[in-house]
């Protein structure tokens, strides 16, 4: 049986799981940890089926260009860390964020915006570059 069929059945299995768990709590209130057990198997397998996969296409192919993928991948963050301010923060609830979580969090952004300006630019880089081969 292939590995395909198999992950065709799990997921049939956990769809029918979930309707009953539903039908559960529109009944009365009783299935909604069921659910929540669901929900946690299914992101349980789904990275783990995830996992396997990346780990299989990397060794698999071409191990340098992954490498130097995940290494760019750090430099923007890198970058994106030094760009960062931190600054102690109070939020709403009243509690404080700490001036290494607000540091953290500027980072999780600059590296987001980062990105986001690659992707953009490669995007506008292709469409010129198809305009002008014509």
């Amino acid at each position: 049986m292939g590995l395909h069929k198999i992950l065709r059945i799990v997921a049939l299995l956990l769809a029918v799981a979930g309707i009953v768990a539903l039908v559960m709590v529109l009944v009365n209130d009783t299935g909604l940890d069921a659910q929540l057990y669901i929900a946690y198997i299914t992101l349980a397998l789904t990275v783990f089926i995830v996992l396997v996969y990346v780990l299989k296409e990397t060794f698999s192919g071409n191990l340098k260009k992954t490498l130097m993928s995940i290494g760019a991948f750090i430099a923007v963050v890198i970058v994106a860390y030094i760009m960062a301010d931190g600054v102690e923060t109070e939020m709403r609830d009243g509690e404080i964020l700490s001036e290494s979580g607000s540091h953290w969090v500027g980072t999780g952004l600059n590296t987001f915006y980062i990105l986001a300006v690659i992707a953009i630019g490669s995007m506008i880089y292709s469409g010129i570059k198809k305009a002008t081969a014509r």
